[in-house]
């Protein structure tokens, strides 16, 4: 697959991975090292999902690091924060102002270039 491709999908990961984690806090004791704390860390599905899809997208970037460029590749990885952006809009009904839209641009524009 083309690098491109494969790092959309591990920036995909890492966001997603993200937004799980967060929803998983929510829903998290405050910490302390009761029982009732690991409780709630660990019989929650948002953090064990998390865990899977940072999982997945370390394997992802194993295979990616070994096989492109890590010059190319690394610099790829900044897709991550134009997914985490669109997910903040879409799951936590964040607004975005005009200059992080000028910021997610010049990432996409200078990733562009890169995967050119």
């Amino acid at each position: 697959m083309p690098l491109f491709i494969l790092a959309i999908i591990q920036s995909l990961l890492l966001a997603g991975g993200q937004v799980l984690l967060k929803f998983a806090l929510a829903k998290m004791l405050p910490f302390s090292m009761s029982l009732a704390f690991w409780k709630s860390v660990f019989c929650n599905w948002q953090f064990a999902a998390c865990g899977l899809c940072y999982g997945a997208g370390s394997v992802l970037w194993f295979y990616i690091v070994k096989n492109y460029p890590f010059s190319m590749a690394y610099p790829l990885v900044s897709l991550s924060y134009v997914f985490g952006m669109i997910a903040a809009i879409i799951f936590f009904n964040e607004s975005v102002d005009i200059m992080k839209w000028i910021g997610v641009l010049l990432i996409m524009l200078g990733c562009y270039f890169i995967a050119r």
